[in-house]
């Protein structure tokens, strides 16, 4: 199966991984300096595009930012068993980490309008991962490991480069640093985090396959078995939070459709009042309501429509002024 998946004619030889992957292999003053470069440069463009929530903009940072070749560089130091190209790789995967987010901060001050982030889709959408992200992201990651052991695949690479999302998180994480919002940040991080490890766990099992762990130069299967072991444990770490946070999205939707049904049921027939939003702070649901002159119901009459957990607190905000606590 595995020869209809990667046949050696079409396989490329470690050598030209080993000079693709690692930046301080062949002519490394020269990689380094263009790694360092093009990111820099798709830095600048996917902040810019968060900024402006521009996707095309975005999109065009994905296609140039160079941070996938260190992360892939990591899975091939796997699976040949060389820990200092894995050491090596993770140094430029830091170093490129550091560089967007600090460009990222730096941006940030130009904001005018800091509530504007808020309604910012590049940034929603980048800070709240979920298990989808993980498994999205393994597949992607898969594929370009594909494309990169196959000569025949090459083309893909840049379909590749705009699915697996790794610079816009960070970007958003320097942003949202630099706004002192802490939670985007965080949720960011592990957007990009996650897709690190899907790299890093998608190129250590096609390059296997492709035969790299059994080329000459390669190490002994236990330093293979130790490395395996400590991305199995970090794959682990990120899955865990990213899976809670999916069942939590989940709940917390389920809920919402609740509560406004219960809260529109609640005003009745009164066509002046309607129910414009129900909004998650943590876990208190605030229901923006608007009414003629802030007259509602009897608000223990809501509370008896709504069956939520007990730790679940609601708060009805009327004409976005007046807040009336429900549970």
């Amino acid at each position: 199966m595995t020869q209809s998946l990667i046949p050696l004619s079409q396989r490329q030889p470690v050598s030209v991984l080993n000079d693709s992957l690692d930046l301080d292999h062949g002519d490394s003053l020269s990689k380094r300096g263009g790694f360092l470069i093009m990111l820099t440069l798709s830095a600048v463009i996917a902040i810019a595009g968060i900024l402006t929530d521009s996707t095309a903009t975005v999109i065009g940072a994905m296609i140039i930012a160079p941070l996938a070749t260190p992360i892939q560089g990591i899975g091939l130091g796997i699976v040949t068993g060389h820990l200092s190209l894995v050491l090596r790789s993770m140094f430029w995967v830091a170093t490129g980490m550091l560089i967007v987010i600090v460009l990222g901060v730096v941006f940030s001050a130009i904001i005018a309008d800091p509530a504007s982030l808020s309604t910012n889709s590049q940034i929603t959408s980048r800070t709240a991962p979920g298990l989808l992200d993980l498994l999205a992201a393994i597949a992607t990651g898969t594929a370009g490991a594909f494309a990169l052991a196959r000569r025949d695949l090459s083309a893909v690479l840049p379909g590749v480069a705009i699915a697996i999302s790794l610079v816009p998180p960070l970007g958003v994480v320097g942003v949202t640093l630099g706004q002192g919002d802490w939670n985007g940040a965080f949720g960011s991080l592990m957007l990009f985090l996650s897709n690190l490890v899907a790299l890093v766990i998608a190129a250590s099992i096609v390059f296997t396959m492709s035969g790299y762990a059994k080329e000459p130069g390669s190490l002994p299967t236990a330093n293979r078995r130790r490395a395996y072991t400590v991305v199995g444990v970090l794959a682990l770490l990120v899955t865990i939070p990213l899976a809670a946070n999916s069942v939590v999205a989940v709940a917390l939707a389920r809920w919402s459709v609740e509560i406004g049904d219960s809260t529109a049921e609640w005003l009745g027939d009164d066509a002046d009042a309607v129910v414009d939003d129900v909004q998650w702070q943590g876990l208190t649901a605030v229901i923006d309501v608007t009414a003629p002159d802030g007259a509602v119901p009897p608000v223990d009459e809501l509370r008896e429509r709504l069956n939520l957990p007990s730790f679940v607190t609601v708060v009805l905000e009327v004409d976005e002024g007046t807040k009336i606590p429900v549970t």
